[in-house]
């Protein structure tokens, strides 16, 4: 008998009846008693501990809400009651573990179905739970995304919603209600995940395993499958460790990949297609760690890596002949598109709001850039470095520029961490024919895309600083993050330009205006394409066509990657002008909040609580650093 079903049992039994709550309550012991019994019997604790310690927590946690109040015992207590009777079952001959529970308190036990939940740590305590139950059941060692076994996952999913709907969060602090909305978030992508999205059925891109690089948000961008292997956590040549460890993570590659055979059963042409250059990217990049330090001494790994790239090949040109079956569309349309920016990332915007900001903006920044160059029309134009020593001394300049301007003049607390991390990622000289828009402007001034790079002070304050909050501490799932954290990294390049960071070469005001201007255009093709009513490729012509000076037609690769990720992650590709406008209406909230209290607005002081709140949806952020909930309001419909 699973050991989930236990929990099924009980509510089968508590339905049925008419029964008063003493006989329903020993009923139900009697059920898990049973259940126990017949695993203890059938299966030894060593060989799935994880199984049972699942099982005694879930019998443990509802006999604790059984408990009469005033009971001693805690929680914790009960679960490891719960696991010592599943470990030894014999135990109970002496004395049933409902004798145990009823001599703790004289009274009955309330109606679990009635009882609210009041506690914050409760609700952290769902949130460690809930985050072991969305990953996927392991079958044969890797994640299962089956149909059945994901139908069944989304059929549980209702439950634990109902858990999270149970608690009473009225006077509770505003930060700990922004944790619980957060849960909130997060189931809802699940489910869209299971009605919608379907990631593991549509998308092949979905089975790519091999990540060589760290991304610069919190958590990878687009769906990705809960085996990932992260080459960046790794150093050449491996220790002993580190080599089993990454053994162990390779190894999922080749029988996910058969998986991806069966579960591939979608008919989205686009996502498909785009999809195969993702895979057969995953074989280059297994070929390249062969020639990392010190791989070749390690017989075992280098035979793993050998049918890895077998095993990707193969996926690769079965997609290929599978291709010209798939004719329907990839968008996931106008409604659905709403349902999930409003519901999933709490932005209160629709489908057609995000339409006509983005298409302020593309006009904004055209206009902006045209008069910026009228204002410039008498100075020099930027030069861009053309050897690999004027790079770096640009590079070295501009770095030093733009923590200097961040200190002096109180923009925001600037952290010991925050050079190394932007040193880190300053770039190398790159020839002119082989420049992608972004390494364009970084050859002619690096300050607007450093400026961009935000995002990895934000990462070394996660890494450096944990968040107190467990619900925040880690990346949020279904890229929850992605208005807050590419929207503020879009937002800083003109705010830090306004606030005088380019006063010694107003040319390069010329360079956040064309990259404003970027954003909105291909923002402005995904939301089209979503829509169905463009191809990738012709969302693609809007991202290329409007992009100032033709920065978007000299290199393709970066075009494909961009709208290919939009079209596998609604709202990522708007997400940068978006939640550019809602940083500047968390900024102006704040702003008028302290006026009205005649106190004095300090532009540190909102970037330091920005950052001190975390990577959270910026209607979260505006409520918890001024109490203002209607952002929030307008996306949940309250």
């Amino acid at each position: 008998m699973p050991a989930r079903k236990a929990g099924n049992s009980f509510r089968e039994s508590r339905r049925a009846s008419n029964l008063d709550r003493e006989t329903r309550w020993k009923d139900y012991l009697n059920i898990n008693w049973n259940f126990y019994r017949d695993v203890g019997k059938s299966q030894p604790v060593s060989h799935d501990f994880t199984k049972y310690t699942y099982a005694a927590q879930s019998i443990g946690a509802i006999h604790y809400k059984l408990l009469p109040p005033g009971s001693i015992l805690s929680l914790h207590s009960i679960n490891l009651i719960s696991l010592a009777i599943m470990k030894n079952p014999t135990i109970t001959t002496c004395l049933p573990f409902f004798v145990m529970i009823s001599l703790i308190g004289c009274s009955s036990p309330a109606p679990v179905e009635t009882e609210k939940s009041n506690s914050y740590q409760q609700l952290v305590e769902l949130f460690k739970a809930w985050r072991e139950f969305q990953k996927p059941p392991i079958k044969e060692s890797v994640p299962d995304y089956s149909v059945a076994a994901m139908k069944k996952q989304h059929e549980e999913l209702k439950s634990w919603q109902q858990k999270l709907q149970n608690f009473d969060t009225a006077g509770w602090p505003v930060k700990h209600q922004v944790d619980w909305y957060l849960i909130y978030a997060e189931m809802n992508g699940m489910d869209f995940d299971h009605r919608v999205l379907r990631p593991w059925e549509r998308d092949p891109a979905f089975y790519k395993t091999l990540w060589m690089e760290r991304s610069d948000v919190p958590a990878h961008e687009g769906p990705t499958h809960h085996h990932v292997v992260d080459l960046w956590k790794y150093q050449f040549p491996l220790t002993t460790e580190s080599k089993n460890k990454l053994v162990r993570e390779l190894r999922v590659i080749a029988p996910l990949n058969e998986q991806a055979k069966v579960n591939l059963i979608g008919n989205a042409r686009d996502l498909w297609i785009a999809g195969i250059r993702d895979i057969k990217t995953q074989s280059r990049d297994l070929a390249s760690i062969q020639n990392l330090a010190g791989v070749s001494d390690h017989a075992d790994l280098v035979t793993l890596l050998s049918e890895a790239i077998q095993s990707t090949n193969h996926l690769a040109a079965w997609l290929e002949n599978e291709s010209s079956s798939k004719t329907g569309p990839s968008g996931i349309g106008k409604e659905n598109y709403t349902w999930y920016q409003q519901n999933v990332h709490l932005v209160p915007l629709n489908w057609e709001d995000e339409v006509i900001l983005l298409k302020r903006e593309l006009a904004r920044a055209w206009t902006a850039l045209k008069l910026e160059e009228h204002r410039n029309r008498n100075l020099p134009e930027l030069k861009a470095a053309d050897t690999p020593k004027a790079f770096d001394e640009m590079a070295d300049r501009s770095a030093k520029s733009l923590l200097t301007f961040l200190e002096k003049d109180e923009i925001v607390t600037v952290k010991e961490y925050f050079e190394p991390a932007l040193r880190e990622h300053l770039g190398s000289f790159v020839p002119a024919d082989k420049r992608n828009f972004f390494i364009i402007t970084l050859h002619n001034d690096p300050r607007p895309l450093y400026s961009h790079f935000y995002h990895w002070f934000e990462l070394a304050r996660m890494d450096k600083e944990p968040h107190a909050s467990e619900v925040r501490r880690d990346p949020l799932l279904y890229n929850i993050f992605d208005s807050r954290n590419e929207g503020t990294a879009t937002a800083v390049e003109e705010m830090f330009m306004q606030a005088g960071l380019y006063d010694d070469d107003p040319r390069v005001r010329e360079i956040v205006y064309i990259m404003i201007a970027q954003r909105a255009a291909r923002g402005l093709g995904s939301l089209y394409a979503h829509a169905n009513e463009m191809t990738m490729e012709e969302a693609g012509k809007i991202h290329s066509e409007y992009t100032p000076r033709g920065w978007m037609k000299i290199e393709k690769d970066l075009l494909l990657f961009e709208q290919h990720l939009y079209l596998r992650q609604p709202g990522y590709g708007t997400s940068y002008i978006t939640g550019k406008y809602l940083l500047e209406s968390a900024m102006a909230a704040l702003a008028k909040r302290k006026e009205s209290k005649q106190e004095t607005f300090f532009v540190k002081d909102f970037f330091d609580q920005l950052n001190a709140i975390g990577s959270i949806p910026t209607s979260l952020g505006q409520w918890e650093m001024t109490g203002d909930k209607s952002m929030l309001n307008e996306a949940v419909g309250k």
